[in-house]
């Protein structure tokens, strides 16, 4: 199996690829902007290619896809994980559009031209799989992340039908949400420290299961903890409650894929 992660140099796209590794006959196509960590993890790891890329780069799907047919001819698993989150008030001066399009360009754009780019190898290679890494964010916003959620609304929104249009061609579409995960760049300390909410923060590891649960496992989605898809349930089913619920602010961000 030929499984791209994209966000590999850390957190839960570092995570998955150890996972990804473990699997018999493996080989991981490891990208993300930090060579050094990238190569790093590749030596542990043996059976894997490193691609320092930044996926905002005009060229970097097609400098991706070259290297992957190059060097495999086929392209069994994608995982785009990469993204970021820059918490603000959409009516603050400093945040508004600007803070949208740039959640936009990486959490949204760069996985669709990425997809693009490795749809038709992909295809080929079919049975396979992609996984897109959203959030419970892409499902239930918040005061002070609202950027962050419309970018992951829309891969939410996109995988779904991106689902439906790729079955006829044995490519499955998963779709993983994340709640509250201790990551590097989110290491939820406010969460943590406080034993009554400890509980509600993951691990890079336990996603990492659920990528692998919603590419060659087949499943559509998985939240993460589970319990999380009660939230978006209740979102739809009691949207009053829920606003009100969310209303104190957006203190902390539920986790995104590392950069």
């Amino acid at each position: 199996m030929i499984a791209l992660v994209t966000g590999a140099s850390s957190g839960i796209g570092e995570a998955t690829a150890r996972k990804l590794a473990r699997e018999r006959g493996a080989h991981v196509v490891l990208v993300a902007r930090r060579e050094d960590r990238l190569r790093t993890l590749a030596a542990e790891l043996g059976k894997a290619t490193v691609l320092a890329v930044d996926l905002l780069e005009d060229e970097a799907p097609a400098r991706i896809l070259q290297a992957v047919e190059a060097e495999h001819g086929r392209l069994d698993l994608l995982v785009n994980n990469a993204g970021a989150a820059w918490r603000g008030r959409f009516g603050d001066p400093e945040h508004g559009w600007a803070n949208v399009e740039r959640h936009m360009r990486l959490n949204f754009d760069a996985q669709v031209r990425l997809t693009e780019a490795l749809l038709p190898l992909l295809r080929r290679s079919a049975p396979s799989s992609i996984v897109n890494v959203a959030s419970t964010a892409g499902r239930v916003s918040r005061a002070n992340s609202g950027a962050y959620s419309a970018s992951k609304f829309a891969l939410a929104g996109w995988t779904d039908a991106l689902h439906l249009e790729e079955l006829a061609h044995g490519v499955h579409v998963g779709l993983v949400l994340p709640g509250f995960v201790a990551t590097e760049g989110f290491p939820q300390r406010e969460l943590v420290d406080n034993p009554r909410t400890r509980w509600m923060v993951s691990t890079p590891d336990k996603v990492a299961d659920a990528i692998l649960e919603a590419g060659p496992g087949g499943k559509a989605e998985r939240y993460v903890p589970r319990a999380y898809g009660l939230v978006a349930a209740a979102r739809v089913l009691m949207p009053r409650v829920v606003r009100k619920a969310t209303g104190g602010g957006g203190a902390m961000t539920p986790a995104t894929g590392a950069k």
